[in-house]
């Protein structure tokens, strides 16, 4: 197992600079997933660990030792791209030994790793296989294993599972979760799907525009995002994000510029109202309350006032989209199953206070 650091590390290409000093350190034994949109420098990061890209500036550590200058053979990774990269003309053993033929392993020991790497990956059976026999899964395992065979310090993935369908790869997560577990090696993985960084990841780091947003766990980034990008990369469905004003004469708030809420209905424990401009509520903090004509003194259930829209059932769960007066994107909630709407019934929904999140113009959240 190796350690992994960054110091303050720059890379430019031309004029254009996609990585802006990071400093960043990956623990022994650590999966840490980089996620971001495209073109945010994630894939550049990662390499730059392989050697695959040079460091225009700082200073680059992989278990202590200074590697900017050595070659991609040198530096003890082992890269997993996108495309699988396997030799057609060679079988399933050739193409997972070739790197260690080449290293001038010999034949005995190359044919135990093979074996060996094959044993972990479920893929025996295909060994004596060429690429085109291979299905897109078996094919990624094997790219997996011919990383393995050269038992590397630190394994480096490149959105390996985009080719695949949805079922493959939450089977390839679950595997590739069960892999680090079992090698115990520091793994680096890089992605732009954030159900895959939530669900592997030990850590996130979240990029954008060649600068980490913010480092954590899964679930810190999910529950405390430091700014409104953050808040809104992570989450399917996305987080609803709603402008609002305090008016401190009627004590309620305007949402979207049209609708007032009562701080009383579901917003009654929030804090610097009058520093923030944006409400961030995710789908599944919300309460549903059926509309009603009388009863309180705004005319109706207490909440935020939505027209349902759009209903996607998902077996288990339900994902309703509704309109709010003034507001040009749909509120989104996560309901059960037992919490029954239709589709132009008025609801009200009340947010989970405790869960609101609140974000100044500039984006950032209050503390």
């Amino acid at each position: 197992m190796s350690s992994v650091t960054f110091q303050g590390v720059s890379k430019r290409f031309g004029a254009t600079e996609v990585i802006d000093k990071i400093n960043l350190q990956v623990e022994d034994g650590e999966f840490l997933v980089f996620v971001g949109p495209s073109g945010c420098g994630k894939s550049t990061m990662l390499r730059m660990v392989a050697g695959l890209e040079t460091i225009s500036q700082g200073h680059l550590l992989i278990d202590g030792e200074r590697v900017n200058d050595l070659g991609p053979s040198e530096r003890g990774a082992a890269m997993v791209f996108q495309n699988y990269a396997l030799y057609p003309h060679m079988t399933v053993a050739e193409n997972m030994g070739f790197g260690l033929r080449v290293a001038g392993v010999p034949k005995p020991e190359v044919n135990a790793r093979v074996q060996q790497a094959a044993e972990t990956l479920q893929i025996t059976d295909l060994l004596a296989r060429h690429p085109k026999q291979l299905s897109g899964g078996q094919r990624q395992r094997v790219a997996i294993g011919r990383a393995i065979v050269r038992r590397p310090k630190v394994f480096l993935f490149d959105e390996p599972l985009s080719n695949l369908d949805a079922s493959l790869r939450v089977q390839l997560r679950i595997e590739l979760a069960k892999l680090h577990a079992l090698l115990g090696t520091t793994m680096i993985y890089v992605t732009h799907d954030q159900t895959e960084a939530m669900t592997l990841g030990d850590r996130i780091a979240v990029f954008n525009r060649g600068k980490i947003e913010q480092l954590g766990t899964p679930l810190e980034l999910y529950k405390h995002p430091t700014n409104r990008f953050v808040a809104e990369f992570l989450g399917s469905p996305k987080i609803n994000m709603i402008p609002y004003r305090w008016r401190k004469a009627e004590n309620d708030l305007l949402l979207a510029g049209t609708t007032s809420v009562r701080l009383e209905d579901g917003f009654a424990n929030l804090h610097r109202i009058e520093s923030c401009e944006f409400l961030g509520i995710r789908p599944e903090h919300w309460t549903v309350r059926v509309d009603s004509p009388a009863g309180y003194s705004n005319g109706g259930s207490p909440g935020v006032p939505v027209s349902v829209e759009l209903i996607e059932n998902l077996g288990d769960s339900a994902i309703v989209y509704g309109r709010l007066a003034g507001h040009p994107e749909l509120i989104t909630l996560r309901l059960t199953q037992d919490t029954l709407v239709e589709l132009g019934q008025s609801i009200r929904l009340v947010p989970k206070t405790n869960e609101v999140l609140l974000f100044d113009m500039n984006g950032k959240k209050a503390s």
